[in-house]
Parts: C-alpha cells; structure tokens; sequence
C-alpha cells in the first residue's frame, strides 16, 4: 500500500488530514479525561457517608462492649447499642453505593466520549485514507503501462480535464498515439499524486 503521495501538494494535505485526525483523538481523550475527573468529584458525599457510617458504627461497638460491664441491664443494653452499630453499617453501605454509581457513571461517560468520536473519525476519514492507499498502490504497479493508464484516464478523469485536451483523446488512444497516450497516462498519475 503506498499510504502518501509524491507530490508535495497533495502529500501536504493529507499530513494536514492526519495530523487533524490524531488531534481529533488527542482532543477527545483530553475532554473524556477531563470530564470523568469531574464526575469523580461528585463521589464526596459518598465518602462521607461512609466516614460518618464508621464513625458511628465504632461509637456503637464501643458503647456496646462497655455495657455489657453494667449489671443486671448490660445485656439489653448491649443489645439495643448493637442497634447503632448496624445504622453506622448502612450509611457505609450508602456511601459505597453512591460511590460505585459516581465510579461507573465517571468511566462510562469517560468511554462514550472516546468511543463516539473516535468512531466518526474511523467511518469518515479512514476509509478515505485506505481508499487512497489502495488506489496509489495499484496505479504504481501500472507506472510501466501507459496503455493502461491513459485507459485508466479515459474512465476516471473529469470531463472537464478530458476536455482540455485539443482532440478527442479516446480517438488518439484507439489509434495508439504516443504523445496522447503518455500525456493522459501522466494525468492519471498525478490525480493520485504519483510521480511519473
């Protein structure tokens, strides 16, 4: 596959069309990155569920070990401060929940902003840049056939650029003639940007 061309025209442009299709990516990647820190900052509330929910869980287990010591009413009293501890174990529960939406929001919005663009780049630009590898790489192959490509010309030049010519260039080409020929197969080549 020949992916550039000779020509410095035409090899500029399509630097310039790769070079934008790589700051398209890096673009995106950058806003991707930006926003998924920005989600994450959404998560603090979460986290301080989860402190105060360990907080008040280890108030609660601690209240609950020293009133066993009480007489007569520590076990019920133990009991009933076992109560907070599991309130301080659902706002952690809570938090962790809160915490793991924000996480797979963050990634998830993250990932279609690369995804998306990255996509539209691949359905728009890349088939055009494979499409032209392609073709340069099997006009090169026909650089020694100038039969072919003057036909090649024939099929594929606008008509205004067949125009331009002060005959009919199918007719000279029929009659094999060499000037038209080679002029026609020269044209060819520099519609892809080959050099001769």
């Amino acid at each position: 596959m020949k992916w550039y061309a000779d020509r410095p025209v035409r090899l500029t442009r399509q630097l310039i069309a790769d070079l934008l299709a790589v700051g398209w990516v890096a673009l995106w990647i950058w806003v991707a990155t930006t926003a998924h820190d920005w989600v994450l900052q959404l998560r603090a509330p979460g986290d301080g569920l989860v402190n105060a929910g360990g907080d008040i869980r280890d108030v609660f287990t601690n209240a609950a070990n020293k009133a066993r010591g009480v007489p007569f009413v520590g076990d019920d009293l133990s009991g009933a401060l076992g109560n907070g501890s599991k309130a301080g174990e659902t706002l952690i529960g809570v938090g962790n929940t809160q915490i793991g939406v924000v996480e797979d929001t963050a990634f998830w919005l993250a990932t279609a902003l690369i995804v998306i663009p990255v996509l539209f780049l691949l359905i728009t630009w890349l088939p055009l840049r494979l499409r032209y590898a392609f073709r340069a790489a099997h006009i090169v192959k026909l650089r020694d056939m100038p039969d072919l490509l003057a036909l090649r010309a024939l099929t594929s030049l606008k008509p205004k650029e067949l125009a331009r010519f002060p005959h009919d260039p199918a007719a000279k080409w029929r009659t094999g003639d060499t000037d038209t020929i080679e002029e026609l197969a020269r044209r060819q080549l520099a519609a892809l940007g080959v050099r001769a």
